[in-house]
């Protein structure tokens, strides 16, 4: 089975296959990704009618890139598949429109998936993948979630954000800084230039026995202190509260990690998502696991940011587990709001 994923959900366009090897294991046939960052970058952030037109010009090319590095053509297709939400309306709807039409002129089946669940099943693709059940951390754009997950669909929410996400918390410090965007990354380059002591930061709800998350207080927090700098910070200053940041951010999703691996008597860790792309919480979270006696499995750096090949590998663990709903019905819909408990009513 050869199974075509197309994600568009937010400023990310992204096509791929994905086939089952020779004992069953998923494999990355062919991928093609577009970043609209530069396009944003002027903008601070995304316009979502900016994101939609670019999806409408990249799509289709990415589609014969991938197939090409697949060695494939459209008419080895099976399953269509793209993101039907969360994210945005109008971007979801181009990725939606293509996939749908797609199918229709194969003749083939199309299969909508939950961003969230092609984040949560992306390590699957990795030279490490993990077996089920586990704990999963997964700290995407603006959802910082654990989860036990016992198999494909089988999702139990441990926790989650009840304000600000982790992604948010180093977007919106980055941008404070003036780092401009994508500021996530910006800011975990310029921690590395200082100390991650410098600055008291709180750890928001990291003692309390819940697994739920709070960053909100931790922005504030970083305003504070960016302000106390007055009008002419020094490079210095600048990098120390970077990196205070980062390591606030990074204690509180460890610690709620270990907990929930504790809570659930689980001996393997999941952790998916742009955030889980940051070296410092990789770095953390292996040698806090590696004393526990923990597995702790990633995602390939190049599959933490939204992609297809994601999307296409969580409707082939769909379809092989017998949980897809395929049909040659190519009347489609999407949906920005989207919890991932309900990721089966696509």
């Amino acid at each position: 089975m050869n199974i075509l994923g197309i994600e568009s959900s937010c400023d990310e366009t992204g096509v791929a296959v994905v086939g089952f090897g020779g004992e069953g294991a998923p494999v990355l046939r062919g991928a093609a990704l577009h970043s609209q960052v530069q396009m944003h970058e002027a903008y601070g952030g995304v316009v979502p009618e900016l994101a939609s037109r670019d999806h409408v010009r990249r799509v289709l090319p990415l589609a014969e890139a991938a197939l090409s590095e697949a060695g494939l053509h459209l008419a080895d297709i099976d399953v269509v598949a793209f993101t039907r939400g969360p994210g945005l309306a109008g971007a979801l709807l181009v990725g939606a429109g293509v996939a749908c039409g797609l199918a229709a002129a194969l003749n083939r089946p199309t299969l909508g998936v939950h961003h969230l669940e092609g984040h949560l099943l992306s390590p699957f693709l990795s030279a490490d993948p993990p077996s089920f059940p586990f704990v999963a951390l997964l700290v995407s754009g603006g959802h910082t979630q654990l989860m036990r997950v016992d198999g494909v669909g089988r999702y139990e929410m441990l926790g989650e954000t009840i304000d600000d996400a982790a992604g948010e918390a180093f977007d919106k410090s980055a941008k404070m800084l003036g780092l401009g965007y994508p500021g996530g990354p910006a800011l975990a380059r310029l921690a590395e230039q200082g100390r991650d002591d410098a600055f008291d930061l709180p750890r928001p709800l990291l003692h309390q026995a819940n697994l739920d998350f709070s960053f909100a207080g931790l922005k504030t927090a970083v305003m504070t202190a960016w302000k106390r700098l007055g009008d002419a910070p020094s490079p210095t200053q600048k990098a120390d509260l970077a990196a205070s940041a980062q390591a606030a951010i990074v204690d509180v999703l460890c610690t709620k990690a270990l907990r929930a691996l504790r809570d659930t008597g689980l001996s393997r860790l999941v952790v998916a998502g742009g955030v889980g792309a940051n070296a410092r919480l990789r770095a953390s979270l292996d040698a806090a696991c590696a004393r526990r006696g923990v597995r702790v499995h990633y995602p390939e750096l190049h599959l933490c940011t939204d992609n297809g090949a994601m999307i296409a590998l969580a409707a082939a663990m769909r379809c092989r587990a017998g949980l897809a709903r395929l049909a040659n019905d190519y009347r489609f819909s999407v949906r920005p709001r989207w919890d991932l408990a309900q990721a089966g009513e696509a």
